[in-house]
């Protein structure tokens, strides 16, 4: 029997390496790349479709880097846009499930009412209204609709939906970008990390400032360590604060945020922030879907 893989890892291993992503201006093109970016995909906006196959054999061909790419095509296009059911064609029948074309649609009535929210103009307006352009790309869209080996109505989804779905498209179910943790250790006489997302105050555990073997180290230094983690408190707010934090880094991952900032701050961010963060750091290490980075802001600092 093979050894088990993680359900994030098998997922990956059935994503397509090529993605061509497709459809109405309105229905989420620019929310779907930036997911597939965030998947570690190369992504490429409005590639002339002539470029396609040589995009496409970089991507795919076995002496290249392997690396995942994903372009978007649309009524932009212009009149080329007329080639692109043959070059698409052509690509499955070279790569096969290593290329996917996922296409986009949505509601006349969403459509409609995000164009008049965002209020930029239609590709296709010139001097037609709104509702007379999107009926037009309709009727230019329906042979690479045909085509599609997906097709997403976003009409009822939010971004976070639709980042979900596109994920789960070209994924597979579990299939996420890891969330990318950053546990920062900050003085508050230098004021709150404006990045930060969690802040938590550590100045309720006794201060190795005021004692002169431990002044000049930092919270890193063994002795420091060993005198705020001894403190009355300290492992309990540990515990706590990791077990919090466990709870929470699976929703952020589910709602597809991908980086979160944790900051933890002390008088003059040299000595308990710093202890703390470092032990919270290694009690964070190996969460699933996580990237656990611990930095010192005002460390240096005399």
């Amino acid at each position: 029997m093979p050894p088990a893989r993680s359900r994030t890892v098998l997922a990956r291993s059935r994503a397509p390496r090529f993605v061509v992503v497709t459809g109405m201006s309105g229905a989420g093109k620019s929310q779907a790349i930036r997911a597939l970016e965030d998947l570690g995909y190369y992504c490429v906006d409005n590639l002339p479709i002539l470029l396609i196959p040589s995009f496409a054999d970089l991507s795919l061909s076995s002496d290249g880097d392997g690396r995942r790419a994903a372009v978007v095509v649309d009524v932009r296009e212009g009149r080329s846009l007329t080639m692109f059911p043959v070059v698409y064609r052509r690509l499955k029948q070279q790569f096969g499930a290593a290329v996917r074309l996922v296409f986009l649609e949505a509601g006349d009535t969403s459509i409609l009412r995000r164009f008049s929210e965002t209020r930029r103009p239609h590709p296709l307006a010139g001097d037609r209204s709104v509702a007379e352009a999107i009926r037009e790309e309709r009727r230019v869209l329906q042979s690479i609709r045909r085509l599609a080996d997906r097709i997403l109505d976003t009409s009822a989804l939010n971004v976070h939906e639709l980042r979900r779905r596109i994920l789960a498209t070209v994924g597979g179910a579990g299939s996420t970008a890891p969330l990318a943790v950053n546990v920062v250790s900050f003085g508050f006489r230098r004021g709150v990390p404006p990045e930060a997302d969690l802040v938590f105050d550590v100045r309720f555990l006794p201060n190795p400032h005021f004692v002169p073997s431990l002044r000049p180290w930092t919270g890193k230094s063994r002795k420091v360590s060993r005198y705020v983690l001894r403190a009355k408190g300290a492992q309990r707010f540990l515990s706590l604060t990791a077990s919090l934090l466990r709870f929470l880094l699976p929703q952020y991952v589910t709602e597809g945020k991908t980086y979160l900032t944790v900051a933890i701050g002390c008088t003059g961010g040299r000595h308990r922030s710093v202890a703390i963060s470092e032990a919270l750091g290694k009690r964070l290490k190996g969460t699933r879907n996580t990237e656990i980075r611990v930095r010192h802001r005002d460390a240096a600092e005399s």
